[in-house]
């Protein structure tokens, strides 16, 4: 059996960044674009604290896999600075910052598996590495399930860093909301209008 590596959020998290962001989040008019204009849930969480404890959740503390104090430090900062990023509503789409995020998670699951991070690229472009790295998470990380998903906050965050997502609800409201958050959308992702006009 694999030795028990402690997460992040078990040891460190970067609490006044995901703080502030999360209510700036709650408390911000006119938030074009933001799933939560879909409809008023009642208890939405805020996607950029979503979005932090999933990362934290999956990404080991540096001190399992670092011996020297200082060492973990810097990586830990270093992991605290993707965090920080990650709970800002202006890189909701930064390909190139959820592609970091992606990475570490599937480093994470390497190390507990016994496994490469990645097959080989040997020099591979960026675009080609995160579609790799992708793919490592489909078949590899374990799928996040929400048993009481509301509005769909952890399934839709939990998708965008690349893991598979599972969520359910009694409320049938809920349910509507989540499936159009998580399902309805990547049907017609990069697709072209079909009324331009």
């Amino acid at each position: 059996m694999p030795k028990y590596r402690k997460k992040l959020i078990e040891v460190d998290l970067p609490l006044t960044d995901i703080n502030a962001h999360s209510t700036r989040e709650k408390n911000a008019p006119g938030r074009a674009g933001h799933p939560s204009t879909l409809h008023l849930y009642w208890a939405r969480r805020p996607l950029a604290s979503c979005r932090a404890v999933i990362f934290a959740s999956m990404v080991d503390d540096p001190e399992s896999y670092i011996d020297d104090p200082d060492e973990q430090d810097r990586e830990r900062k270093r992991l605290h600075g993707i965090i920080s990023q990650l709970v800002e509503w202006k890189n909701i789409n930064n390909e190139k910052l959820l592609a970091d995020a992606r990475y570490e998670i599937a480093r994470s699951i390497a190390r507990q598996l016994g496994k490469p991070a990645l097959p080989s690229v040997g020099g591979a472009p960026p675009p080609r590495l995160n579609e790799l790295i992708i793919q490592y998470l489909a078949e590899h990380a374990p799928t996040i399930y929400d048993p009481f998903c509301g509005g769909g906050s952890i399934p839709l965050e939990a998708q965008r860093l690349g893991m598979k997502a599972v969520g359910s609800d009694l409320n049938p409201v809920a349910v509507l909301i989540t499936k159009a958050l998580i399902e309805i959308p990547p049907k017609f992702a990069n697709k072209p209008p079909i009324n331009p006009d």
